[in-house]
């Protein structure tokens, strides 16, 4: 079962830059079925460990962020 959540936190994302090489960051097999990496998608990093990074798609991105 799920249970919904807020974030408590401030989230690191920069823009994914068309044509860039995503060897250190994950992306989902879901994402990558729907055509991502694209323009509009972000790279997040975890605060903690600038290694650890992951795309978010830009629908889920424009959905739950906003700048602070």
């Amino acid at each position: 079962m799920f249970t919904q959540y807020r974030r408590k936190q401030i989230a690191e994302l920069r823009p994914y830059v068309t044509g860039e090489v995503l060897n250190n960051v994950s992306v989902s097999a879901e994402d990558a079925v729907a055509g991502s990496p694209k323009e509009g998608d972000m790279i997040a990093r975890n605060p903690k460990n600038h290694k650890d990074q992951w795309l978010v798609a830009a629908a889920y991105f424009a959905d739950n962020f906003e700048p602070v």
